[in-house]
């Protein structure tokens, strides 16, 4: 079994951004505000990094650190994990939602334009939110998912069918205000690992939790999980495949999609294909890269990742002063 760093962590995650300069975010919101990580210059439009389902912002700080120092980035936590608000109870997490989000980031900071460097989750909804709204995203970085997923009849009404009971509980235990279930560093560790099932190192794990648990009120050394468990029980974008392609043909800016050799599709791989077919024939500056690695590649082995954004980055990033930073 791999050794883990048993200090705590925020020693560990903490030391890690102050050895990079990073700076802690907080944008308000109407339901309170989105918390988020800036790396890089202040002054500079950063890439906007929206991490993978359950996950938070802490999912790209070890991969921020090998991308070009002159470039900034804020990787934000979406609403319900990491530092950032959750929804008001008695509503559900629904992915279009994205399209308020970012654009309200960019009214906030006065951005004509937005890049985006998105992992799993996160490249789906930029996928849709890209495609929706090409003329304010200038390029996209996906990695390791492509676009919303498509599932078939019976399987769609048999998740709505089991998974609202189960939303309107964790909606109730909300409302209840009850500590979740604590567990020591050392559990929480391996709960997370074990969740992922291998796509995450345990030497990654603290990236992730640093954002992702709080300290126990009832128990001494112990942490508990504090992201909304309502996040489980979403069902996604729940539009067609055909949907799918029609947005594929707004895609014309610069696309990297990078897929790990290592991780599933989640779905037919012919509803894969049919978007990357689209996407090749209609855009000349998308690129696909395979990259030897698992789902979570890009923190648990980021120098596979590092050369091949910055390799995009180097001819598609433009320098965007105009602005004046709110941090």
């Amino acid at each position: 079994m791999d050794e883990v760093d048993t200090q705590p962590m925020e020693t560990l995650v903490e030391r890690h951004d102050r050895q990079h300069g990073v700076q802690e975010v907080r944008i308000p919101i109407p339901f309170g505000e989105l918390a988020g990580k800036w790396w890089g210059p202040r002054h500079v439009r950063p890439i906007v990094c929206l991490h993978g389902w359950q996950d938070n912002a802490g999912t790209f700080d070890t991969l921020i650190p090998l991308l070009p120092s002159h470039m900034s980035f804020l990787a934000l936590d979406l609403p319900g994990h990491g530092y950032s608000s959750r929804i008001p109870d008695g509503m559900s997490y629904q992915p279009m939602n994205v399209f308020y989000l970012l654009n309200f980031v960019m009214n906030e900071y006065g951005w004509k334009k937005i890049s985006l460097m998105s992992h799993s989750m996160g490249s789906v909804l930029h996928y849709a939110y890209a495609a929706v709204f090409p003329t304010r995203v200038d390029f996209v970085i996906s990695i390791d998912a492509l676009k919303p997923q498509i599932f078939r009849d019976d399987v769609l009404v048999s998740m709505m069918s089991e998974l609202t009971p189960e939303f309107l509980r964790a909606d109730q235990r909300n409302q209840e205000k009850s500590e979740p279930p604590s567990y020591s560093y050392e559990e929480t560790v391996d709960r997370l690992y074990q969740g992922a099932v291998n796509s995450i190192t345990r030497e990654s794990c603290p990236f992730l939790l640093q954002r992702n648990i709080r300290k126990s009120a009832k128990f001494p050394d112990k942490y508990y999980f504090a992201r909304d468990s309502r996040l489980k029980y979403g069902l996604g974008f729940l539009w067609s495949q055909d949907i799918n392609k029609r947005l594929a043909q707004n895609l014309t800016m610069p696309f990297l999609f990078i897929k790990a050799t290592e991780s599933p599709y989640w779905e037919r791989k012919q509803y894969y294909d049919e978007v990357i077919e689209i996407l090749e024939r209609n855009n000349p500056r998308f690129e696909l890269r395979y990259v030897e690695g698992t789902h979570h590649v890009h923190l648990s082995h980021p120098e596979r990742v590092a050369p091949v954004v910055t390799s995009f980055l180097e001819r598609y990033w433009q320098r965007d002063d105009e602005l004046a930073s709110k941090l």
